[in-house]
């Protein structure tokens, strides 16, 4: 039994241009890596968050992995899980016990030359994706070229804006931008609209009424999440799908939310990592709807092929440039699909080191 030697390293890469959705903003995203390594081999994790993740791996998660058996991926992450009590499960613990399991699912793929979604088996043999983008921050010919970039020339076939700007005081400037979107996209293109949680609940009503000619899809986080009994109420008086569960950091989480959504999203580098996202898969699955993966496209693709009640996964703009960036072997989703990596031993990724070291801030 040799053990595993876990590491974290902080990057932060500024975006290319100021992103903002309804109830925050920002000009720069941090992602935290984290290396698993065990017999010569290392497997990568990784989550987009504070630099403080980087604490959280190396004084509480690293030291009790230190004797353990680097296939034993379950013992791992039970013993992680049980370190982080004091600390605090939701949050920066969540964040660093994520990345950290996806980094042991990686090692123990390559440790057995096998392709991580050989290991975890495959429902799908291609992932289904959304383009998503479309910020608040954007002008109305920037979200223009972002969305026709999707649909008219990688073939996208649904594609997602942020509204709820200015925390829902700009209710007539999203309708407009939503008007814009549909022009672009054309009448066969699926409309999704995120609002982070910047409406009331009588106003999202409203807000999905006043867009009813647009046919939008999706409708997500049109109140705030911590608003279960809001979310139902959204979601039985639109026809959009409601749904909500980026922010889920433990299995109740999602267990709570199942019922009053029509689609949980579910977030590997916060939920738990590729270990917490099945079982909160099958959760969503007991109370009969799908599940959608939440960002860090890169970082979902082998469990998302490995989810029989998977919907889709988020092709986030901001995480999407910046894995291409970082990471030789990045897939394309023309088509609005990413095909299952099969020819190489864990995810299929390399971290360019060298090329990262200009970001590197912790």
């Amino acid at each position: 039994m040799t053990g595993v030697g876990v590491t974290a390293e902080a990057y932060r890469i500024p975006t290319d241009a100021p992103e903002g959705d309804g109830t925050l903003a920002w000009t720069a995203t941090t992602l935290v890596l984290v290396r698993a390594r065990a017999d010569g081999h290392t497997g990568i994790g990784w989550t987009y968050g504070p630099t403080a993740v980087v604490a959280v791996v190396a004084d509480l998660l690293a030291p009790v992995l230190a004797d353990l058996d680097p296939d034993d991926v379950p013992a791992a992450w039970d013993r992680m899980r049980r370190r982080l009590r004091n600390a605090g499960r939701p949050g920066i613990a969540g964040l660093a016990l994520s990345a950290a399991d996806c980094a042991l699912w990686d090692l123990k793929a390559r440790r057995h030359n096998l392709p991580l979604t050989r290991l975890l088996g495959v429902a799908r043999r291609e992932v289904p994706v959304y383009g998503s983008g479309g910020f608040t921050t954007y002008d109305g010919q920037r979200q223009h070229r972002q969305l026709s970039g999707w649909v008219h020339e990688q073939g996208i076939p649904r594609v997602k804006i942020k509204i709820g700007e200015s925390c829902g005081t700009a209710v007539e400037r999203d309708l407009e931008r939503m008007r814009q979107a549909r022009r672009t996209i054309g009448d066969d293109t699926q409309l999704f609209v995120d609002a982070n949680g910047a409406y009331q609940r009588k106003q999202a009503v409203r807000v999905a009424h006043a867009a009813a000619d647009l046919d939008v899809r999706w409708y997500e986080e049109p109140v705030s999440s911590d608003d279960l009994p809001g979310l139902a109420l959204v979601r039985d008086r639109v026809a959009a799908d409601v749904t909500a569960g980026e922010y889920g950091f433990d299995l109740v989480y999602f267990h709570r939310m199942a019922p009053y959504v029509d689609c949980l999203q579910i977030d590997v580098t916060r939920c738990g990592g590729i270990s917490e996202f099945l079982r909160a898969a099958a959760v969503a699955d007991a109370a009969g709807i799908q599940v959608s993966g939440h960002c860090a496209p890169h970082q979902h693709l082998a469990v998302a092929a490995a989810t029989p009640n998977l919907r889709h996964l988020e092709w986030f703009h901001d995480h999407v440039r910046i894995e291409a960036m970082l990471f030789d072997g990045a897939r394309s989703a023309t088509g609005g699909a990413v095909q299952v990596q099969n020819d190489q031993p864990g995810n299929g990724l390399e971290f360019r080191a060298e090329q990262a070291q200009q970001f590197r801030v912790a």
